[in-house]
């Protein structure tokens, strides 16, 4: 299948959206910036001093869950005893200090351009050459339900997945699923509850159940906590006939 993400009429929200983005992102190849971690005047969102210090570290992770793992497995103690519905997951980092930041951000401080900088970190992870994965046919970010889009005013997933699509020359799906079922927000949820809380609030929409079957599909979301909204998103892919779900996810949140 082609990865030309511009011969795709579907990878696309709108051909203006797409303009704006590129538009923004020559701005700030024009325009110093200030690094998100350490304030100091640059090109970059994160300076290069910044990303060797905490993006160039080789930490051993769990090739389903993403949890640092200090033996010779693949697999984490945990996922030996449960087997997620998704097959592996690639992160950039642990979502601690002071990455946490950069997430909060672009979250809760609604400062868009921070997505294309973790994108970047993410594009990172995925072609470094110890992680040796296969990329995937195609991107979908982690669907918002409608109440929680409208107050916040964007998916924080969707602006992450957006960039690194154009990076990684991926397709992307913007509206592959959809969040049927408004739930709880996870974080407010203790950690037993949350599969339940999640349990059947994806499906497809009906316009592209044609794109799942046989597919690997990268799924993106911003932070893995339990792992919970993620293993629930890719069962529905599954169910619906996708080869191999993987889940790029930016931050990873370390056992308490």
């Amino acid at each position: 299948m082609s990865k030309n993400l511009k011969n795709t009429p579907k990878t696309k929200a709108s051909g203006v959206g797409y303009l704006i983005d590129y538009i923004k992102s020559s701005i700030s190849r024009l325009i110093p910036s200030t690094c998100l971690l350490c304030g100091i005047d640059g090109d970059h969102l994160i300076c290069h001093g910044c990303d060797t210090q905490f993006f160039s570290s080789k930490i051993k992770r769990c090739i389903s869950c993403a949890l640092p793992i200090f033996s010779h497995d693949s697999h984490c103690g945990e996922c030996l005893k449960k087997r997620f519905k998704f097959d592996t997951t690639i992160v950039a980092c642990d979502y601690a200090a002071p990455f946490d930041q950069l997430v909060l951000s672009l979250k809760f401080g609604h400062r868009l351009a921070v997505a294309s900088a973790l994108a970047d970190l993410l594009a990172k992870a995925i072609l470094a050459p110890s992680n040796k994965i296969e990329l995937p046919d195609l991107l979908i970010p982690v669907p918002l339900s409608r109440q929680r889009l409208a107050q916040r005013g964007f998916n924080q997933a969707l602006e992450i997945a957006k960039p690194l699509a154009q990076s990684l020359n991926l397709l992307i799906y913007p509206n592959l699923l959809e969040r049927v079922r408004d739930t709880k927000a996870q974080t407010l949820l203790h950690p037993d509850e949350r599969q339940e809380n999640i349990k059947h609030a994806f499906l497809p929409n009906p316009n592209y159940t044609d794109r799942i079957r046989g597919q690997h599909i990268g799924v993106v979301d911003d932070v893995m906590t339990t792992g919970a909204t993620l293993h629930e998103v890719a069962a529905c892919l599954k169910r619906h006939g996708a080869a191999r779900v993987s889940n790029i996810v930016f931050a990873r949140t370390p056992p308490h």
